[in-house]
């Protein structure tokens, strides 16, 4: 049964993680297309009119989605964005930090659309973006604990879009490969790995409304890792992995340039 069409242009937004990268970009873009749009950000500071929203707690996504609900009376399509990416070796990664990552970049998604599917359900219709990543796919040394949160957001995305598919709610996964943001900030891009912008990223969430598909890579052609990774032997990969220098989050990260981004997510693991 195909979805409802959901248009653009009048549909109300929600964006998490709003204020910056991937959420200003997609904020921006569905602005662009006629939509109103919802910003939350942890940090709304270089957001106008941004409201003030936790993604890992269930009162303060309740708060946010409340707000939206009352001054349109709906949420057409929801982004879920909101993640923090720490970088580092697995056995000395602060406990806290790993529970952050989780919390955010796995209860948030569960958070959300616990807050916003059932007034779609009761509608019977709306869409869910999941912004997951690559690293929900492939994994990479330095980044373990944040491959978990994505393989997580891979799967709990797959598996709701299933059970609710009947409703007229679509859930989409979109997973981009290397994003220049902050989340990346301090660590070498590029040299043989795919590396996008975030208005690549926010194309491709916009578009999900039309095509509504359940997992879309950025770019489009690491649609086919999921094959490579399944039938290509393991020296074969382990050889592709050291010319592309996968250990790069271990042995290359500009720690000066990286440390403001660290201690934003410390700061929030202690609150």
């Amino acid at each position: 049964m195909p979805y409802p069409k959901i248009a653009l242009r009048g549909a109300v937004v929600a964006v998490t993680g709003g204020a910056r990268g991937i959420g200003k970009a997609t904020a921006d873009l569905f602005a662009a297309r006629g939509a109103v749009v919802c910003v939350g950000d942890l940090d709304p500071a270089d957001a106008a009119d941004a409201l003030v929203v936790d993604v890992t707690s269930r009162e303060s996504f309740g708060a946010f989605v409340g707000t939206v609900m009352d001054r349109y009376g709906r949420i057409d399509i929801l982004i879920n964005n909101a993640g923090v990416m720490p970088l580092g070796d697995f056995l000395s990664e602060n406990d806290a930090i790993s529970r952050t990552t989780l919390d955010v970049n796995v209860w948030g998604l569960i958070q959300g659309m616990r807050a916003v599917m059932p007034h779609m359900i009761e509608r019977g219709r709306g869409h869910v973006v999941n912004v997951a990543s690559m690293a929900g796919k492939l994994v990479v040394p330095g980044l373990a604990v944040y491959n978990a949160s994505k393989f997580a957001a891979v799967g709990l995305s797959a598996a709701v879009r299933e059970e609710y598919r009947s409703t007229g709610v679509s859930v989409s996964a979109v997973l981009p490969s290397a994003v220049r943001t902050r989340l990346a900030s301090g660590v070498p891009l590029g040299h043989g790995m795919p590396t996008v912008d975030a208005a690549d990223v926010a194309r491709a969430i916009v578009g999900s409304v039309r095509s509504r598909r359940a997992e879309i890579t950025v770019p489009r052609y690491l649609a086919g890792w999921d094959l490579v990774n399944a039938t290509a032997p393991e020296p074969v990969m382990r050889l592709g992995r050291k010319l592309i220098g996968d250990r790069r989050a271990l042995t290359s990260v500009q720690d000066d340039v990286r440390a403001a981004y660290e201690q934003t997510i410390a700061a929030q693991a202690r609150q």
